[in-house]
């Protein structure tokens, strides 16, 4: 799936059905807020939209509208076809390519299925979060995984590009719940997935839970090696996994904005970090003599810097455990993005 151009409008809050115990969206995206919120829906969209239009003629760039934040399909009717019927002709010039959005899976109904058909949409965006029907009612998401499986057929049916958002570490979760969520995953066979490890957000029903010691966040250690675990089982079954961890956006790093749980500003980064240590450990698994050698790790020259981690921490980690005197590392230019060789020498 080659990478697309976003053009990004956020609808925050927008069309939820109620605030979900987890959800702060005006702590993680900056901008101002107070504005925005006070203007009506579709003078903001508008000013957003034409913004965007021009920012995309002056770049030459097409790419997708990407809707972002809030409930797409459950905002009035009215004002979901207004707003749609604002992008399409800047799509039909060639402006942008299409529409993209997010959206709870239990707001796809046929409906909203039949009216989307008539427009640009490109790829359709489920905040899936869990697919452990324990989970799903502990964060009171308010559907059951039977509700994402259909939706992820109807998204697929209509011919939209399917992407899947996880949020490893909600009330209720576990590693192997987690891993019971991936599994569910890979059989809906979605086009990508987001993993972004529950944070404790200011002003969340979570974090009352937490202050009352209701609620316990896994630690960076855990989101790592969770994340680990998915990416590795997603690069396996073909799905492309396109984020790791939130944006390091202003308003997130702001003071008091996260009360707790595992953010890193470069969560991915250290999750593909830790992916690449577990790769060469295994292809070392059956070599009997490695004290005193060096070790010789060829990746692609894109992934580099994922290979050696930060300081070059793998290196070390591989010296330390197998022995080695040294370790060299290589990128290729002609290797895959998970492609590796391992050679003691």
């Amino acid at each position: 799936m080659a990478a697309k151009r976003i053009y990004p409008i956020f609808l925050t809050h927008v069309g939820c059905p109620f605030r979900c115990v987890y959800c702060n969206q005006n702590t993680v995206v900056s901008g101002p807020h107070d504005r925005m919120m006070a203007a009506p829906l579709l003078d903001r969209f508008t000013t957003d939209l034409a913004a965007l239009a021009a920012e995309a003629m002056r770049s030459g760039l097409a790419g997708q509208v990407a809707l972002y934040g809030g409930t797409f399909t459950a905002v009035p009717r009215e004002q979901l076809q207004l707003m749609l019927d604002k992008v399409s002709p800047h799509v039909a010039v060639g402006v942008f390519t299409g529409v993209r959005f997010s959206t709870r899976p239990d707001c796809m109904g046929k409906d909203i299925r039949r009216l989307l058909a008539d427009y640009p949409i490109e790829t359709i965006e489920l905040g899936v979060q869990a697919l452990h029907d324990e989970v799903l009612v502990a964060s009171r998401r308010g559907y059951t995984s039977l509700h994402v499986r259909r939706a992820a057929e109807a998204v697929r049916r209509g011919g939209w590009e399917l992407g899947i958002q996880l949020m490893p570490g909600l009330p209720g979760d576990t590693r192997e719940r987690f891993a019971e969520t991936v599994s569910r995953t890979i059989e809906l066979r979605p086009d990508f997935v987001r993993l972004y490890p529950t944070l404790v957000l200011t002003g969340t029903v979570l974090a009352q839970w937490y202050s009352k010691k209701a609620y316990r966040p896994i630690t960076l250690e855990e989101a790592i090696g969770w994340c680990a675990d998915a990416y590795e089982r997603f690069v396996r079954a073909d799905i492309k996994v396109v984020r790791m961890g939130l944006h390091a956006d202003p308003a997130l790093q702001a003071p008091g904005a996260i009360v707790a749980g595992p953010y890193h500003p470069a969560f991915g980064y250290l999750v593909k970090v830790h992916w690449w240590r577990r790769q060469v450990d295994g292809a070392l698994a059956n070599e009997q003599f490695t004290d005193g050698k060096t070790l010789l790790v060829k990746v692609a020259q894109r992934r580099l810097s994922e290979a050696g981690g930060p300081q070059r921490a793998n290196p070390g980690y591989w010296m330390k455990r197998w022995g080695f005197t040294a370790v060299r590392l290589a990128g290729e230019a002609t290797f895959a993005d998970h492609q590796l060789e391992v050679r003691c020498i």
